[in-house]
Formats: structure tokens, C-alpha cells, sequence
């Protein structure tokens, strides 16, 4: 990232030490960086320096020896959402974990038949693997007076409610707790302490950087002053305000105490204002100016110091000698270590380092990953201190509207180690308009063969083309028209799932699958002269094969990717409710890519296919294309500029094209295209490369929001007679 990084050490004869003392205040805290670059600048020499919260996160940096302006060019880098929230990459994901992530808005811890709230929105792992990086060069340096510049930063005791110094070990472990404010970030335990952010009991911990010795101190504080009564206008500003009352009380006296004291404008920002950040650094900036007389004098006074300046470097890649786990307990060296996928005695790319960390993290099955490197032999030993997870059981929650299945909510109770140290069991139950649940048992042994279990069902009732469940003679009887069906798939898998890596698994198992489809009165049809008349009540018995490719960025708004989902199905046997069984089976693929041209325009590209083989007198499974959805079920397959279930053939063709606008962060207009020939024995002639006989566009808007995407989409085809409107809500279940 950076290269010949400079640090700086005063050095020299003249007894005159200057302290710096920065406050905490969250992204207010960015008005740091400006005035750092004004002291760089100038050339004042800071002896020591002291943090607290962002105080110490920007402090800390500093004091490793990166400039102003360094510190300004890492966090033009950062992606604050993906900080904050702890955003893992979806490539860090197992297939069961992103399906977690993509399906439930919140998730609550469930123990002793009682909801726990998290203690924290957020670990703060990916702040302290930021930090670990950045401080990869000093990680050696036991006590923070040996620092370039010498440094401390201050905490709070969460069970005491004291202060604490810390002021050596782990310098990004010391940050990361220093800054970890209360119900943003989890509490960070540091040599048997539970540890939060320093604000809560010393904001501006100038008297302690007194006591080393400073003759001088520059101080930045960016904390709030007080609302007048025309802004307290809700109970998080009137909380806000009396949180404030202890701090700004304290700082009369402290500002006081302060040489040079700047107070950077932060008025109309908060502690979450990272979208501000240029505008807060140059507030800063500002703000120093006016003291520029102030500490060019001081510079005077410092004229007999010089600066040492030995470069570092921020690492590429990193060798790692030996791997040192600490606190494992129900999951042993090989699981942690199958996850890293990092070996001793291995040289490997910062990037990996960062992705296995991920990998681990994405389990949920720890607290926290902390880690420190121990200089060994030019290389480190690796030394992970990591915190098993008390929370088994959880119950999660989701809702959802679409087109087909209607209104849903969705309750999920997750249990963790059922029966063996490595198996999750889980159970959905989808209320609505339409009943539905999905059970899953799965035993998880990575890279080797795992074991699963799986039952859902599903149902909906919805105007189809009778084709699905009518031969040629009884639809020449009643015509073309739509007739209403409800559908109910009851289906049971057993299967065996290995991973090739990550995202890219085989599965094979077998299946029982109940399928009972009804329809409404056929009057018009001698031999189905009745109310209701089911078409299908059959169990059928099958063995599949399933193989999986999926490194999307993201599910629902890719924009760099490859994606290949390839099934073949053998169906052996049935109750045969119609007298017309004989075994056939499905082969079908699904491949897509995704691109991104622009900063904010992707284009999406997805072709796929599917064929029957075998007797076709059984039409229940058939392919059935139209609507809009990516849950559908059997062989339903969403198409643009048609309603559900309105082309059917035991062939497919289909193309898509899809692009997609992000014009403001997470709303996104997109436009698709798709193309499809479809028709029975289609792949026995070259009618699937004629030009496609069926064709669908949809324009729409879409907005990212905690449960999910919400989406409007208007969708034609120059074949249909009318157009349709698709409207979904929430995660796909």
C-alpha cells in the first residue's frame, strides 16, 4: 500500500518534550489527520503521545511512525460501512453461512429458553485486522514507550468502571479496546480484563501525559458541547446530551491545561459521519491554522532536536514460522487451522493472511479472533488468542413478499452441536399466505465428505398455463386459457457433500419427493367434471448429483464473479397416481458471469438449459418458465415479460442480460433482457439454437435495506398481449 514510510524520533540536546493528546469522538475524531498534517508541516517534533477511542486509533498510527499525510492517504482507502459492520467478504463464506447472511434480517442468541440480546452490533474485527497490518512493523516492540514516538492510550474497566492505561503488549489489541464504544463494538478482554472504550471515563487523558514529563502540550479535542433546547427533540439527543454532561465539565479544566488547544469544527457531525470525512480532516486542518503562530514558536524552542527517519515498509506478504492457538476448546488445531488455511513454515500474500482470518471469523463460532506476531528467524510466529462462542442456539427472523408465495414471515431456530462437535441443525417456518418450512441437519467436515439431511415443503396457489398438468387432448377440450392451481412439494433428501474448495462443491444423494397439484373445476371436460380435481398426488424416488461453482460477490447485486450450477436427477420409482410412471430424468446447468465497467454499472450475463430424458407422459416436473423470483421450486424457472408458469416444455433454452445502475449508495436501477426457446424434445432437433421464440425485458428499482432487497420491476414481451409488475420485499426464502 505504502513504501518507504518514514518514522520520526526527536532526538537532541534541548530538554523542551511535547505531548499530544487527540480525544475521542468517533468520525469527528478524522479532524485528527488534518491537524497532524499541519504539525508535520511546520515541523513540530511530538515527544509523546496519548489517545483515547479514535484518539488513539489515529494516535497509535502516528506514533508507529506514519505521517499526517500517510494516515490521510489509508483512510481515503477505507471503506468505513464494511469496517464498522464487519463486513466479510461472501468468498469467506461456506455455502451455509452465506445462505444465513442472504436470508435472515437479524439473528438473536437464544439460551435457556430465553432471547439475548448481542452485546455488541459489531465484533471489531475487521478495525483490529486493519490495525494489525498497518502495525505489522512495530508488532515486536513490547512496552509503547519504545514506539517511534512513545505512546499510550486509555480504556475502561467495564466491571470496575476504572481507567486504564494501557501503555504495552499488543498495540492494535491495546487500540481495539481503547476505541471500542459501547453496544457498537463487543467489550475486548486484555490480560483478564473486559475492556471498552476510554471515553466513558477519560476522554482527553491530558493530566497522564503531564506525568511523563511533557513541557508542553498540543491538544485536539472533537468531543460535542452541549445541544441547546431547541435540538433536544428525541430521546437519543436527550441521552446523548446527559452522557455529555460528565465530559464537557471535564474539559474546562482540561482545556486549561492544554498549551495549544484546538477545537476543530464539528458542529452538524456525529460519531457515524464517515461520509464526511475530507470535510472533517480539512475542519481539522483549519482548525490548527489558527494556532499556526503558536507552534511555529514552538518549533523555535525544539531547534536544537533533529529527526531520525528509518523507513518501513507495509507488508506484502508475510512468513509465518510456527502457529500458536490459544482457546480452543470444543473446535480442535486442524478445524481452526483448515479454516485459516495457513501452514508453518509458509510464506504467504497479506491478502490470504486477511482471507483466512475472514474464513475463520465467517463460522460465528468465536467471539473474536485476536492475534499477535512474535518476531522469530525473519519471519513470526503467528500467535492466534481466540474465544469460543458460548451462543449455540439462536433464533432468526425474516420477512418477505413476492408475487407467488405472497406475504411471509420467517422464524428460524438454529442449534449449534446437536449432537457432535461439528453439526448445525436448523428449522424454518415460513407463515403467511402460504404455509412453508425447511428443515436441515448437516454434519461439517469441510473438505472431506459431509453428511445431510434435508426436508421442506412448499405450496402456492396461482393462475398457470394448464399445460404443467393437462395432456395434448384435454387442453385442445378447455382451450388456452390460465386455470388456477395450488401446488404442495413436500421433499426429503439424504446426501453427501465434499468441497473442492470453499465455493465450490459436489453433492450427491437421493431424494423422496410428494407432489399434489389441484386444480380448479374443468367442466368443460367430460372426464374432469368436478370442483376441485387433483392432477397429481405422487411420491416419486430419486438420486441426484449437484455441482457448484459461485464466487459472486454478492448475491443479489453481483458485480465480479463466476457462477456455474449444474444438476442431473434420476427419478427411479413412484406411487404413479396417474398410471403413467416410467423412469426419466433431468440434466440441467445454470451459468453466469459478472463485470463490473464502471465505478457503480455492472452487467450481469447468464445462460442455461435444461432437457428431460426419457418417457414424457408424466408432465407434473416439466419446466415451467415465467415471473420473477430466486426460490422457485422443482423446475420453475423465473422469465421476464411472462406471468408464472406460462411457457411449458421438457426442453429450455435461456439467455439474460442484466445491468444494473447503483445511482446513489444501495438504490440501483436495472434493466434485463431475456431470450428462451422452450418445447417438448427440443434437444432432439437444433431447434434450441433457433432464434429464440420467446423473449422478456423488465426495467426496475431496487433499494438494499436490512431485510433485504426491495424491488419494483415492470417486465413485457413483444409476444404477450400485456405487461406485468413484479414486487418483492425482503431476503428470498
Amino acid at each position: 500500500m505504502f513504501v518507504g514510510l518514514s518514522l520520526a524520533q526527536s532526538v537532541g540536546e534541548n530538554n523542551l518534550k511535547v505531548g499530544l493528546v487527540l480525544s475521542g469522538g468517533g468520525a469527528k475524531g478524522l479532524a485528527h489527520i488534518g491537524v497532524l498534517k499541519t504539525i508535520d508541516s511546520l515541523g513540530v517534533k511530538i515527544d509523546y503521545v496519548a489517545g483515547t477511542s479514535v484518539g488513539a486509533i489515529i494516535g497509535g498510527l502516528y506514533a508507529s511512525g506514519y505521517s499526517g499525510n500517510e494516515i490521510d492517504s489509508i483512510f481515503k482507502l477505507v471503506n468505513f460501512d464494511h469496517l464498522i459492520n464487519d463486513h466479510i467478504p461472501r468468498a469467506s463464506k461456506s455455502f451455509y453461512e452465506r445462505d444465513t447472511a442472504e436470508k435472515y434480517a437479524f439473528s438473536l442468541p437464544f439460551t435457556d429458553f430465553k432471547v439475548q440480546i448481542p452485546s455488541a452490533i459489531s465484533k471489531g474485527q475487521n478495525i483490529f485486522n486493519l490495525l494489525s497490518k498497518l502495525m505489522l512493523h512495530v508488532s515486536d516492540v513490547e512496552r509503547f514507550e519504545n514506539l517511534p514516538i512513545p505512546f499510550f492510550c486509555v480504556a475502561t474497566n467495564i466491571e470496575t468502571g476504572t481507567q486504564v492505561i494501557l501503555d504495552a503488549g499488543s498495540l492494535p489489541q491495546a487500540i481495539a479496546a481503547s476505541s471500542a464504544l459501547p453496544s457498537l463494538f463487543q467489550p475486548v478482554n486484555k490480560d483478564n480484563m473486559m475492556l471498552v472504550d476510554g471515553g466513558i471515563v477519560n476522554n482527553y487523558p491530558i493530566r497522564e501525559l503531564k506525568a511523563k514529563g511533557m513541557s508542553r502540550v498540543i491538544g485536539v479535542d472533537v468531543q460535542d458541547d452541549l445541544y441547546e433546547r431547541n435540538k433536544l427533540n428525541s430521546a437519543p439527543d436527550i441521552l446523548l446530551q446527559i452522557s455529555n454532561f460528565r465530559t464537557i465539565d471535564a474539559m474546562q479544566d482540561k482545556s486549561k491545561l492544554t498549551d495549544i488547544y484546538i477545537k476543530p469544527n464539528i458542529k452538524n457531525y456525529n460519531v457515524v459521519s464517515f461520509q464526511h470525512g475530507e470535510k472533517l480532516i480539512e475542519n481539522g486542518r483549519l482548525a490548527s491554522l489558527i494556532k499556526e503562530n503558536e507552534l511555529s514558536e514552538l518549533v523555535n524552542e525544539q531547534r536544537n532536536n533533529h529527526l531520525v527517519k528509518p523507513s518501513f515498509n507495509v507488508p506484502d506478504s508475510i512468513k509465518i514460522n510456527d502457529i500458536v492457538i490459544n482457546g480452543k476448546e470444543d473446535y480442535t488445531r486442524s478445524y481452526v487451522l483448515g479454516k485459516l488455511k495457513i501452514r508453518s513454515n509458509e510464506i504467504i500474500s497479506y491478502n490470504r493472511f486477511d482471507k483466512g482470518i475472514n474464513n475463520l471469523s465467517a463460522t460465528q463460532n468465536f467471539d473474536r479472533v485476536l492475534y499477535d506476531f512474535e518476531g522469530n528467524d525473519g519471519g513470526y510466529n503467528l500467535i492466534l488468542d481466540l474465544k469460543e462462542s458460548d451462543n449455540k442456539t439462536f433464533l432468526k427472523f425474516g420477512v418477505h413478499y413476492d408475487d407467488l408465495y405472497k406475504s411471509a414471515a420467517l422464524f428460524n431456530l438454529t442449534q449449534k452441536q446437536l449432537l457432535f462437535k461439528n453439526d448445525l441443525a436448523f428449522l424454518d417456518v415460513i407463515l403467511g399466505d402460504n404455509v412453508r418450512y425447511n428443515f436441515e441437519y448437516f454434519i461439517d467436515k469441510g473438505f472431506y465428505w459431509s453428511i445431510g439431511l434435508k426436508s421442506k415443503y412448499n405450496e402456492f396457489n396461482k393462475s398457470v398455463n394448464p399445460a404443467l398438468f393437462l395432456n395434448q387432448n384435454e387442453l385442445d377440450a378447455i382451450g388456452t386459457g390460465k386455470k388456477g392451481m395450488k401446488l404442495s412439494d413436500q421433499t426429503n433428501q439424504v446426501f453427501l457433500q465434499t468441497l473442492f474448495r470453499k465455493d465450490f462443491s459436489l453433492t450427491i444423494g437421493a431424494e423422496h419427493k410428494r407432489l399434489k397439484i389441484i386444480s380448479d373445476s374443468f367442466a368443460e371436460v367430460p372426464q374432469l367434471d368436478s370442483n376441485k380435481t387433483t392432477f397429481e398426488n405422487s411420491d416419486f424416488y430419486s438420486v441426484f448429483g449437484n455441482l457448484k461453482f459461485d464466487t459472486f460477490n454478492d448475491r443479489f447485486f453481483p458485480d465480479e464473479g463466476f457462477y456455474f450450477d449444474g444438476n442431473f436427477q434420476l427419478f427411479l420409482s413412484s406411487s404413479d397416481f396417474n398410471n403413467n410412471f416410467s423412469e426419466f430424468s433431468f440434466a440441467k446447468a445454470n451459468i453466469g458471469y459478472a463485470i463490473s465497467f464502471l465505478e457503480n454499472f455492472s452487467v450481469n450475463l447468464f445462460s442455461e438449459g435444461g432437457f428431460k430424458i426419457g418417457d414424457d407422459s408424466n408432465q407434473s416436473l416439466n419446466f415451467a418458465l415465467g415471473g420473477y423470483g430466486q426460490n422457485l421450486i422443482n423446475n420453475f424457472i423465473s422469465f421476464y415479460g411472462y406471468d408464472y408458469v406460462s411457457i411449458i416444455g421438457d426442453g429450455y433454452v435461456k439467455a439474460t442480460i442484466n445491468l444494473d445502475y447503483e445511482i446513489i449508495k444501495k438504490h440501483h436501477l436495472n434493466f434485463a433482457a431475456n431470450y428462451a426457446n422452450v418445447k417438448n424434445n427440443l434437444f432432439t432437433t437444433f431447434d434450441w439454437l433457433a432464434i429464440p421464440k420467446y423473449s422478456g425485458y423488465a426495467f426496475g428499482y431496487a433499494l438494499e435495506t436490512f431485510i433485504g432487497p426491495v424491488e419494483i420491476k415492470y417486465s413485457w414481451s413483444p409476444e404477450a398481449s400485456q405487461g406485468n409488475w413484479f414486487f418483492n420485499v425482503g431476503f428470498w426464502f
